[in-house]
């Protein structure tokens, strides 16, 4: 267990790592702690259905028991590995600008659909509009590749750059995004709240990368860690893109 601590009090913490001969690999256990996954918020902003993931407490900060992230990052892995298997379609999303480039570079590595920094609303709900954007934003791409702008007055090819560059901000990673997605993998899904509440109302199954602020039963998939870390962020996604992966290469 990561940090042996009393959950009373703020003090005499020790940070040893024991190995319970569990299931869970002390090398696994030392990458997480590594990687600050274990660190949450304060407990005044956690939420009460969090209490079973913490350990307890660390400078005020609340503490994850990583052995129970790690069986839950076990089931969403497995999740993921199927989806991929079956050749369904996942959407990676966050909202958070810091978490821009790990999100697009895991997206980017799957050939799948992420959205950065801003949900449009109806993306799920509303899709065939989307797609008609998308289809769109393709055609715009291929006609600049094409050279094709240049045959237009200077006018009109200034507008039309002016356009695929807002359409890029919006749907740039939209792309891939052909047929509504199998499932989502949200970064802080208190943060993204839309982005859930559209996947409940079609039916569609979250993974989400959340920390002690959130509801982990707003979700079918909560992975319990630091969801504000860029290191703790890319190690989920790590393990994320290697499981869809695993499951691709099933096929």
């Amino acid at each position: 267990m990561l940090c042996m601590l009393d959950t009373d009090t703020n003090t005499n913490i020790d940070t040893r790592i024991e190995d319970k001969n569990q299931d869970n690999s002390l090398e696994e256990l030392e990458a997480m702690y590594r990687a600050g996954i274990h660190f949450g918020y304060s407990r005044s902003s956690r939420h009460p259905k969090m209490k079973p993931f913490l350990y307890g407490l660390k400078n005020g900060v609340e503490i994850f028991d990583l052995e129970k992230t790690i069986s839950c990052l076990k089931k969403a892995e497995e999740f993921l590995t199927d989806l991929g298997a079956k050749g369904k379609l996942i959407l990676l999303v966050s909202t958070k600008s810091e978490l821009k480039d790990v999100v697009e570079k895991a997206g980017r590595e799957l050939g799948v659909p992420y959205v950065l920094e801003r949900w449009l609303g109806g993306t799920l709900t509303n899709f065939n509009v989307i797609k008609k954007r998308v289809a769109y934003f393709k055609k715009l791409c291929e006609q600049q590749a094409a050279g094709d702008f240049s045959s237009l007055s200077k006018k009109e090819s200034s507008r039309k750059d002016k356009e695929l560059t807002r359409l890029e901000r919006k749907l740039g990673g939209f792309l891939d995004l052909s047929e509504l997605p199998s499932a989502l993998v949200v970064v802080d899904p208190k943060k993204s709240k839309a982005v859930v509440v559209e996947a409940k109302k079609v039916g569609i199954p979250v993974v989400a990368i959340l920390s002690s602020d959130c509801n982990p039963e707003d979700v079918e998939y909560p992975v319990p860690g630091n969801d504000a870390s860029s290191s703790s962020v890319k190690y989920f996604l790590d393990k994320i893109v290697s499981a869809y992966k695993k499951g691709i290469k099933i096929t």
